[in-house]
């Protein structure tokens, strides 16, 4: 039998399917089964949206129709009739999935204090613990606590749990006081505040179309997905319209005021202005075909919607518009994901809920995982390719989901201006210019001094450091920034040879090296030496085994290390295998506590049966997680064919041994290749902070 999880309101409007939303990311962490039910619908015949939201996550592998329980009509009529229905489905989900995540009501048809009861008593009656969620909006903190002892209480007195009550939609300003006045009145559940997100209860454009009967203009209609997060009214001169614009705005204009558009075209283009979601031309007016001429020869995605309405009444339902979270709007995920990781305890939560980890990891989970990491101790990455395409939409990204702070290098207004134009939100990035007088020539002494044994003059400095690569590792080095992450568009020599000259390796490290995380279908495993180093000598393979190691506990991995080679055990001779030999040797010289086997093969390091008949006695054959290959040509080939051959995802090359963290991308690397890359960076940034914590206060205690 599976545990649930009741998440539930004893109102509307609560927000309750976000914190579903990011309970359920925050189990998948934890369990390869995730279900979902709902138990009431609004109605058989309409699709309900939170379970479009939750069936939708890639998380959850199961159909809309299994997620459903009875809809209203069946309450209203015969609620013994239903109950005897929800509990049937909730035990049929029970034994398909490891976990459930069960969202209540949402208090359509039914008079509040009815449905409150049916809610508790359905969840009484699965067993289910309840997160209560509450709305905070237009609340004191003193209102919010009597609402939660209210809710609380009557979940309790018809026997269900509350283990959190959630104040979604909270006064950011007030979070501290509605925590204290709500613990105060409640004592016993967990209680957490998440903040009102303009983003998240924001209309998309789409939604914005549809309520003013719009028809798209121009503009690329993916760009419908966005949000648009206020309105500006467009009735005077341009340079007013202008000083009023904000991020993701939508302008509403006078289809005849002719003017405006291109100016409004040009702020979008400029980066100088917040970039818009789209433009609302009113009264139907048609564009004249010069206007229209002249914004059509300009490269834009902005969507410009026009409408029969006049003016006043498409203001008024665009006001009216209420947007839900929904699939549809990658924005509104990521915002809401960073919501609740920031503001909701989950691993507390998840304690409370007393869900065991599974011992499978898939690589979502594994993905899950890393994010809750990152977000965990939130650290500075510099990204030196900050005109890149690619960098700028994985930075929007990155930040809406607060995994880590940002520094672009490159010409800021080239950098907002593409983002703008590509229509992404970068703005709590920070841009920085390689070129910045201030920058250069403190980097510039920095890096003198630190190759004056070279011969590096002054002048030669000045010159090195404005290449991004060396400028990005610079910032590192100096403590501006805790990572870097760069290749997309430079060699790996070009990304990683500052970091050898700046930042050089750790102490106890004899070489920089690279793994691989290869994320299957059920585990991680570990991968080196995939990408940096030829033809290692014996120590040098040991050095890659110890660092691999580590690399592989930084992420959740227990090391247990197969050297590799074409022989197992002492069945094979020759040069080769002599040198894995060796190598393994050095490795259980060097830290006896390391789980190591070799020489042994591939098959023998995976497979308990063939590890019964080559090496019955080893605790690493048949269970290896980390995998030295006894060269590049090896485990370069050997990761790519596992890659494509099993459908693995391949995440790296991670550099090892450098005192700081700096990663290297393929120059093929897609988007979530880049974020992926980036959360890596981080978590080992946090690592790095960690030793060095620890040997100041060994030192301290010496």
């Amino acid at each position: 039998m599976s545990q649930s999880v009741y998440i539930a309101s004893p109102e509307g409007m609560t927000g309750k399917s976000m914190v579903a939303f990011g309970l359920l990311e925050a189990l998948a962490s934890r369990s390869d089964s995730v279900g979902v039910y709902r138990p009431v619908v609004k109605s058989a015949d309409a699709r309900d949206y939170a379970v479009d939201l939750l069936t939708s996550h890639p998380a959850v592998d199961q159909a809309y129709e299994d997620a459903i329980g009875v809809d209203y009509q069946l309450v209203l009529s015969d609620p013994a009739a239903a109950h005897e229905r929800i509990l049937a489905r909730h035990r049929e989900l029970a034994e398909r999935y490891g976990v459930l995540v069960v969202l209540g009501s949402d208090y359509d048809d039914l008079a509040n204090p009815t449905e409150l009861a049916f809610n508790a008593e359905v969840a009484a009656n699965m067993g289910a613990p309840v997160v209560v969620v509450l709305s905070g909006l237009d609340r004191s903190p003193d209102q919010i606590a009597a609402l939660a002892a209210v809710a609380v209480g009557e979940f309790g007195g018809h026997h269900a749990l509350p283990v959190a009550v959630v104040i979604n939609r909270a006064d950011a300003a007030s979070l501290e006081a509605i925590l204290q006045a709500v613990s105060a009145k409640v004592p016993g559940p967990l209680v957490a505040a998440i903040p009102e997100n303009p983003v998240i209860m924001a209309p998309t454009v789409q939604e914005l179309k549809d309520a003013v009967d719009g028809t798209l203009l121009q503009g690329n209609p993916e760009w419908l997905d966005r949000v648009s997060v206020g309105t500006v009214i467009a009735a005077m001169s341009l340079p007013n319209v202008l000083s009023r614009l904000t991020e993701n705005c939508t302008v509403i204009a006078p289809g005849d005021r002719y003017d405006l558009l291109p100016g409004l075209v040009m702020a979008q283009q400029s980066g100088t202005f917040p970039s818009l979601s789209s433009i609302v031309l009113t009264g139907g007016y048609q564009v004249p075909e010069e206007v229209n001429r002249l914004i059509s020869g300009v490269q834009q995605d902005l969507p410009i919607i026009a409408s029969d309405l006049p003016t006043f009444d498409t203001a008024v339902r665009i006001a009216r518009s209420r947007g839900r979270l929904n699939v549809s709007s990658p924005q509104k995920l990521d915002a809401a994901r960073r919501a609740v990781a920031e503001h909701l305890p989950t691993q507390d939560l998840l304690g409370t809920l007393e869900v065991s980890r599974s011992e499978v990891v898939t690589p979502m989970m594994f993905e899950f995982e890393l994010l809750a990491r990152a977000r965990g101790a939130k650290k500075t990455i510099v990204l030196p390719e900050g005109e890149e395409a690619r960098i700028i939409a994985a930075a929007e990204s990155i930040l809406a989901r607060g995994v880590a702070d940002l520094i672009l290098l490159g010409d800021e207004k080239a950098i907002r201006a593409k983002a703008s134009q590509l229509g992404h939100d970068i703005s709590e990035a920070r841009v920085v210019s390689p070129q910045d007088p201030e920058y250069v020539e403190r980097y510039a002494e920095e890096y003198a001094r630190l190759r004056a044994k070279k011969g590096v003059t002054l002048e030669q400095a000045r010159e090195k450091v404005q290449d991004v690569s060396y400028f990005g590792t610079m910032m590192v080095q100096t403590g501006e920034a805790d990572g870097m992450v760069s290749g997309a568009i430079h060699s790996t020599a070009h990304t990683i040879r500052p970091s050898f000259e700046i930042i050089k390796t750790k102490p106890g490290a004899k070489i920089v090296s690279s793994v691989f995380l290869m994320a299957l279908e059920d585990r991680v495993l570990v991968y080196g030496d995939c990408a940096v180093n030829p033809d290692p000598t014996a120590e040098q393979l040991a050095d890659i085994a110890v660092q691999s190691a580590a690399t592989a506990s930084q992420f959740g991995v227990d090391p247990r290390i197969a050297m590799l080679s074409y022989s197992t055990g002492t069945s094979g001779s020759g040069a080769d295998v002599d040198k894995v030999r060796e190598a393994t040797e050095l490795v259980r010289s060097t830290d006896s506590s390391l789980d190591v086997e070799g020489p042994i093969q591939y098959d023998a390091a995976v497979d308990a049966s063939v590890a019964k008949t080559k090496l019955p006695d080893s605790s690493v054959a048949g269970r290896a997680t980390v995998f030295v290959f006894p060269d590049l040509n090896t485990g370069n080939n050997t990761y790519k064919a596992v890659q494509r051959s099993a459908g693995a995802i391949a995440i790296g090359p991670v550099l090892q041994g450098l005192n700081k963290p700096v990663n290297d991308l393929s120059r093929g690397a897609l988007v979530d290749d880049i974020i992926n890359t980036v959360v890596i960076t981080a978590i080992q940034a946090q690592a790095a902070d960690a030793e060095s914590a620890g040997t100041t206060d060994q030192k301290e205690n010496a």
